[in-house]
């Protein structure tokens, strides 16, 4: 998939990963970009600095993403790329809240069910189509102090497979975005100075945006801005008992340094 001449959809494009692709798919050539973000006046600013589209979009609700992808076949015609990356992240474990497991999974996980069953049949009446599901390494691996966005992060591993298992042989490409630490507002926090146990090592959004396109161009579904990802899963499925182990040692240690929790 080349991006030049293509119609490109991103969600959560008010900043961060969203706001990279957005940029990057202009700059490669894209006939139309429509950003979607929660936040009007993010996705407005961004989609003024690539002469695209903006429309407000709660990613959690089904109504919404169909008129998301209505704006975008009224303004430029079809919809070849739709890139589901609106994410939210809630640090908590057993006493996170029923609301926002709920929230959670909504946003995580529900958005990519709820885009596809918007796109799909569109991108097949035209021919084919790629979708690009931001999940995260912790779709793959964990996310040690939060349980509801490691499990909502696998579900969107587990669905962007499903379609790539059932639509690829139909025309509609699927790619799936597992980063570790990007440096945007969920891991910097809304100041920037948030510390946390990924920033070693971390990259930039509009490197994570560049390894989407390349990984569109070679029509590969893994996307790893951090290719060690890849290691680290292969040991967990080698050695279940042994990562488990790994994954205590590392848990402990944020614990005990408020400075790699990523308290605010």
């Amino acid at each position: 998939m080349k991006i030049s001449g293509k119609v490109c959809v991103v969600t959560g494009a008010g900043s961060g990963i969203g706001k990279a692709l957005a940029e990057r798919f202009a700059a490669e050539g894209a006939a139309g970009v429509v950003c979607a973000d929660l936040n009007e006046g993010n996705a407005k600013a961004v989609a003024a600095g690539i002469r695209g589209l903006a429309v407000r979009c709660d990613v959690s609700s089904e109504a919404d993403m169909k008129a998301l992808a209505d704006a975008a076949i009224a303004q430029f015609g079809r919809i070849d790329v739709f890139c589901s990356n609106a994410g939210i992240i809630e640090r908590a474990g057993l006493e996170a809240t029923a609301e926002q497991w709920r929230r959670t999974l909504e946003v995580n996980l529900m958005a990519h069910v709820y885009a596809a069953r918007v796109v799909v049949p569109l991108m097949l009446a035209q021919g084919g189509g790629y979708i690009v599901a931001t999940a995260s390494a912790a779709g793959l691996l964990m996310q040690p102090d939060s349980a509801t966005y490691t499990v909502s992060k696998h579900g969107a591993v587990a669905f962007a497979e499903w379609l790539s298992v059932n639509y690829h042989d139909k025309g509609i490409k699927v790619s799936c975005l597992c980063p570790q630490g990007v440096r945007t507002p969920m891991l910097l926090g809304p100041k920037g100075d948030r510390k946390s146990f990924l920033l070693e090592g971390s990259v930039s959004a509009e490197d994570a945006a560049a390894r989407v396109v390349e990984a569109m161009d070679a029509e590969r579904f893994l996307v790893l801005p951090h290719p060690e990802v890849g290691e680290y899963e292969r040991r967990k499925a080698n050695d279940r008992e042994r990562w488990l182990a790994g994954m205590r040692r590392m848990r402990a240690k944020i614990e005990s340094d408020p400075a790699l929790r990523g308290d605010d």
